[in-house]
């Protein structure tokens, strides 16, 4: 079996390459644009972990894919039919049903960007994935219809790539979140129907080989981070109070903390609380008190007076989450009148604790659209869990090349 290596653009801060990593890819570079998202990469995965390659040609830093094509075409061209695999999705917030889902949207078109790699560099297989809205049609000004999905599987064939597409929900993969994504694979060489058929054959025995229950909850994912059990001064934020470790109460906790040094008195990575102010706490307490568990509440739905955000949701702990955004203050904790820290959402999506996250922590106005701080990071991200499947079904599919 040739060596099994991969590119992973749009990469963001590495959910989808640790989970590639963890199930034997090796990468060679990713493309990431912004500056925070691809430290958090690069510290954990290039710099202290020796997961990628990374040629000579290519600073190790952030990349613009439209300037990255146009700069180093020729080194593209050089690795085409080298690789094995390319993975990623462009950014999502054009497509996600959650947002203002605009047609229009300049990152849209990042798609094409996404096709014009692929055809300079012809891997054997092709991993994308997205938001489930990039599959509903967009109504255009002339009344016609466009659907980015139909676009990109339709590019693809052209090239010579067979596709299957599905969607997928992460908490059937053992993830404790409710996450419905748009996953096609791509092969010039093999069914990709059989990589999704790989995966569902093997995700009950990929979980038990790891000890880990077949459909986890918020509970057995963050309840050794609640904020009773113990909180020292923020290492990286003056001001405010990090979350120190309490005792584990699953197997999903003892699996996302190994090869983390506990300590009483060290605070967990990204386990910054929010200050709260008295209004807040106290319209959490309503929240909880009178919000059903588990069921996304509005200002219109009139159960508590003073909700000011466009949604919010008090967890269950007794069941997955919903879908971990970019934005914090849509969930509240189970327990404890706050909203979750950006490791509580990174424990959600399956993220290690050893895996820490660089930059700043929130963003706000029209810095949302530049930055992309901890939380979005994490939001954005592929629970690598489910990537580390994704990966092991597509080396079964291609085990017996030579």
């Amino acid at each position: 079996m040739k060596a099994l290596n991969y590119i992973d653009i749009f990469a963001g801060c590495g959910g989808l390459s640790l989970g590639l990593c963890n199930s034997g890819f090796r990468g060679i570079f990713a493309i990431e644009k912004n500056h925070d998202a691809f430290s958090t990469l690069e510290y954990n995965l290039i710099t202290n972990n020796n997961n990628f390659i990374w040629p000579e040609w290519l600073p190790r830093s952030e990349h613009d894919i439209n300037v990255f094509i146009k700069n180093y075409r020729k080194q593209l061209k050089e690795l085409s039919g080298k690789i094995t695999l390319v993975a990623g999705g462009p950014p999502c917030q054009g497509f996600s049903m959650a947002g203002k889902r605009n047609i229009n949207d300049q990152r849209n078109q990042l798609v094409k960007s996404y096709v014009r790699f692929i055809k300079l560099i012809m891997p054997e297989v092709i991993v994308f994935e997205n938001v489930h809205g990039f599959t509903v049609n967009f109504q255009k000004e002339d009344g016609k219809e466009k659907k980015y999905s139909n676009y990109v599987i339709n590019a693809l064939k052209r090239i010579g790539y067979t596709t299957s597409s599905r969607i997928v929900d992460m908490r059937d993969y053992g993830i404790p979140q409710s996450r419905k994504r748009f996953i096609l694979i791509a092969m010039r060489n093999h069914d990709p129907k059989e990589v999704f058929e790989k995966l569902l054959e093997n995700k009950t025995a990929f979980l038990t080989q790891k000890k880990l229950p077949p459909n986890s909850t918020v509970k057995d994912a963050i309840d050794d981070l609640k904020m009773c059990w113990g909180t020292v001064d923020s290492p990286d934020s003056k001001g405010f109070k990090a979350g120190t470790y309490g005792k584990t109460s699953s197997t999903y906790q003892e699996y996302l903390r190994k090869g983390v040094y506990i300590s009483p008195k060290t605070a967990v990575d990204s386990h910054r609380f929010v200050n709260h102010s008295t209004r807040v706490i106290q319209l959490h307490q309503d929240l909880m008190k009178k919000a059903t568990r588990g069921k996304r509440i509005t200002p219109s739905d009139s159960i508590v007076e003073g909700l000011k955000r466009r949604g919010v949701t008090v967890l269950d702990p007794y069941k997955p989450a919903p879908t971990i955004t970019s934005i914090p203050d849509e969930l509240v904790h189970y327990e404890e009148p706050r909203i979750l820290t950006v490791r509580e959402h990174a424990r959600i999506q399956s993220f290690p604790d050893w895996y820490q996250f660089k930059g700043k922590y929130t963003s706000g106005g029209k810095r949302r659209k530049l930055e992309v701080p901890r939380y979005t990071q994490v939001g954005n991200a592929v629970p690598p869990l489910f990537a580390e499947q994704i990966g092991l079904a597509i080396k079964e599919v291609l085990k017996n090349d030579e």
